[in-house]
């Protein structure tokens, strides 16, 4: 089974950026991948994904401040969040999909991911 360890996470000011940093424990060339987030209190939601193309897919709240990027040779994902705001304050969560060629997007991968690292914490203060 793959593990997957994020990092990266911490403090920051609203405006500010972020990069983290998913370090996979074996190939993840041919799988979907991608991060969702978690606040407190509510329900985890689909951020990002990569397709095994580089086909990126974002939610709405990551549009045009987030970017989703992989590099297979290191086996490792990454999400740049710029112009971060206070309710961008979750834990972030990255995923592997379930099976290679599989569809790749932020909700699809949400309910039908492998694998789940144990989350990175952001807060983000105004």
């Amino acid at each position: 089974q793959v593990q997957l360890v994020e990092s990266g996470g911490g403090s920051v000011q609203a405006g500010g950026s972020l990069k983290l940093s998913c370090a996979a424990s074996s190939d993840i060339t041919y799988y979907c991948m991608g991060w969702a987030r978690q606040a407190p209190g509510k329900q985890r939601e689909g951020g990002a994904t990569i397709d095994t193309d580089g086909t990126t897919r974002y939610a709405d709240s990551a549009k045009g401040r987030f970017t989703i990027s992989r590099d297979n040779a290191k086996n490792t994902l990454y999400l740049q969040m710029n112009s971060l705001k206070p309710e961008d304050t979750a834990m972030y969560y990255c995923a592997i999909g379930a099976r290679s060629g599989d569809y790749c997007s932020p909700r699809w991968l949400l309910t039908t991911a492998a694998r789940w690292g144990q989350g990175t914490q952001i807060t983000v203060s105004s």
